[in-house]
């Protein structure tokens, strides 16, 4: 009998070294959703910045922006990287999802890109320009155009501002709105096209090299679309959410930004 309990004891006492074990493990290692390119080529720099730390980092790739914020939500995850402020409100707002922003790391700014003219001052009359037509990023797109001297729009317009919203443009350029993620297609039938920096980067292109402009770094939009380190509310300061932060807004992450991307990408760091 005594020897039963003893083994019963000991085997209780391993389960709760291996569960202890396994806590301590798990206590170590931070979960994180990211779409893929530049955020989870970022990432795979602050995994290793993390590691010097003791901290494994688990990288998470989705192709939409959705999931990554449910699974946060959910506590399938601890964070995510994808997304700007802008598209975090509303995504609160419509899902009644609880999530905040601890950090802003990089922004990725619109691009004129063509392949029909080398200069901006080679535009003709009536040249075709295309703009995404969401709200967001078609206002940035005529922003920028603002921006270029090549329209002009009513004051105050900021970025809700629509093709309505102009009020000179000298060249009667022909704003053609297309969906954002296609416009790199259709570079071939518009003169100039405002293409989103995920998206140029897709099609190759690179806003530090290829574009004939780019949003300033201390523009609108810029400030106001930051992509940032996001994580469910109440675990702001958590020692996972800590250590994350301070890894993805190290050196190493700026110098890998500005080696790697050319400008396509810019640190807010």
């Amino acid at each position: 009998m005594k020897k039963t309990i003893a083994i019963v004891l000991t085997l209780v006492l391993c389960l709760g070294l291996f569960a202890g074990c396994g806590k301590k493990a798990d206590d170590k290692v931070i979960t994180i959703a990211a779409t893929p390119n530049p955020h989870a080529e970022i990432l795979e720099v602050v995994k290793e910045v993390l590691a010097k730390d003791g901290w494994e980092l688990k990288i998470t790739v989705y192709n939409d922006y959705v999931v990554p914020n449910n699974v946060v939500e959910d506590g399938e995850l601890d964070a995510n990287y994808f997304q700007h402020t802008p598209y975090l409100d509303e995504f609160n707002e419509a899902n009644g999802t609880h999530l905040v922003s601890v950090a802003t790391v990089h922004y990725e700014p619109l691009g004129l890109y063509s392949k029909k003219i080398t200069n901006l001052a080679d535009l003709s009359d009536g040249d075709k320009v295309a703009v995404a037509n969401d709200t967001t990023n078609r206002a940035r797109g005529l922003q920028l155009l603002e921006a270029q001297g090549l329209i002009k729009l009513k004051e105050g317009v900021g970025l809700t501002a629509t093709k309505l919203d102009i009020v000179e443009n000298p060249l009667n350029l022909d704003i053609v709105e297309l969906e954002a993620a296609q416009i790199p297609n259709f570079l071939d039938d518009v003169a100039v096209a405002v293409i989103n920096g995920n998206y140029a980067l897709g099609a190759g292109l690179n806003a530090g090299t290829d574009a004939l402009a780019v949003e300033a770094s201390d523009s609108l939009a810029a400030t106001t679309f930051g992509n940032i380190l996001v994580v469910k509310e109440g675990n702001e300061n958590t020692e996972k959410t800590l250590a994350l932060k301070k890894a993805l807004l190290s050196d190493e992450v700026r110098d890998f930004i500005n080696s790697n991307y050319s400008g396509a990408v810019v640190p807010m760091f």
